[in-house]
């Protein structure tokens, strides 16, 4: 029987076709390939070890750090930093960016943008979580510390970005702009094989997810949205099912493979909304684009073209099967 391509053999062989490739992209997915299985153990031990709950800090957001987000946060950038390709980093766990000094990445070309651990808060109760990253080339000068400039770069010029979701499988799924791959880590071998071969997005799904706790301090479209989704129509298939995980790498790839609808709106606590443009939904919007989906932060408002501001800057996200967005963005437009 022949084997499955394996991650590293998947990115050699794409690097293969482009002659002027440098070999640079294949060692930082090598970083956060390692850094993927050190994580993927320490969460499949969570529950024999002290690794769950808080650690009694709060990051830049002011939210609660978990122990697994240092212990996260603290492995990935370990391992992109010993990699000379990378010059810095920018982590939704650090207040300010992470420049890599000479002697580790003075001629690195790229800078990396990561949600360490998406979703931590949901290790205690056994809930999949993941890691978000992001990768972008530096536009400041080679050899010199890198600047806000590198890391405040809008969606589409990304590079490369991708998602390793901790569940029932433990899954790395990224895309170059060349359409989106997945693959399963074999934890027998240590190994990650392609399973999910040039990933798409269904035009239209039955699925919507979105905290509805918050429903009464959402806009008047996102409200008429989801009661469209309860209706029942038998033309369009509904009424929708509602699922919603709370850890926007399980609902995104939930709904990357089965087709669906991702919302997090602004609400009157977070008028800007919640998620952070440069950690989470610039680069799930990347791979939505790359897999026939759709991102906005509001109609007419494609998540990849916005210009970034700040390293922390919040957005609202609109992100899944193409058709769903647009009907979205329809009931948005009405109440503009």
């Amino acid at each position: 029987m022949q084997m499955t391509k394996t991650l590293g053999e998947f990115i050699i062989d794409c690097q293969a076709e482009y002659p002027e490739a440098t070999g640079a992209l294949t060692n930082i997915f090598s970083a956060i390939r390692l850094a993927a299985k050190i994580v993927h153990r320490e969460i499949n031990k969570a529950g024999l070890v002290d690794i769950t709950g808080a650690a009694g800090l709060e990051n830049v957001q002011g939210e609660q750090q978990q122990k697994l987000d240092v212990y996260a946060n603290d492995k990935f950038k370990a391992a992109l930093a010993a990699r000379g390709d990378v010059c810095g980093i920018a982590s939704e766990e650090e207040e300010e960016y992470v420049y890599f000094e000479e002697g580790h990445s003075p001629d690195g070309r790229y800078v990396v943008l990561m949600d360490p651990l998406d979703g931590s808060s949901n290790i205690d109760v056994n809930v999949s979580v993941g890691t978000i990253f992001s990768i972008y080339r530096r536009v400041s000068p080679v050899g010199q510390p890198v600047t806000a400039e590198d890391f405040l770069q809008p969606g589409d010029q990304q590079v490369a970005a991708g998602y390793v979701i901790y569940g029932s499988s433990t899954m790395l799924v990224y895309t170059t702009g060349n359409g989106v791959n997945g693959f399963t880590f074999d934890p027998s071998l240590g190994v990650f094989y392609l399973s999910h071969p040039n990933m798409r997005i269904p035009q239209e799904g039955k699925i919507y997810s979105i905290n509805e706790g918050n429903y009464i301090n959402f806009p008047a479209g996102v409200k008429k949205y989801i009661k469209y989704c309860q209706e029942k129509d038998a033309a369009t298939n509904r009424p929708y099912t509602s699922r919603y995980i709370g850890s926007l790498v399980s609902d995104f790839h939930r709904n990357m493979i089965k087709g669906g609808i991702y919302l997090y709106p602004p609400t009157h606590s977070h008028p800007n909304g919640k998620l952070r443009l440069l950690y989470e939904c610039n680069p799930m919007a990347f791979l939505a684009e790359q897999a026939g989906g759709k991102a906005v932060a509001g109609p007419d408002q494609r998540i990849l073209s916005l210009q970034p501001t700040e390293l922390h800057q919040r957005v609202p996200l609109v992100v899944g099967s193409t058709t769903m967005v647009e009907k979205v963005e329809s009931f948005l437009r009405e109440d503009q």
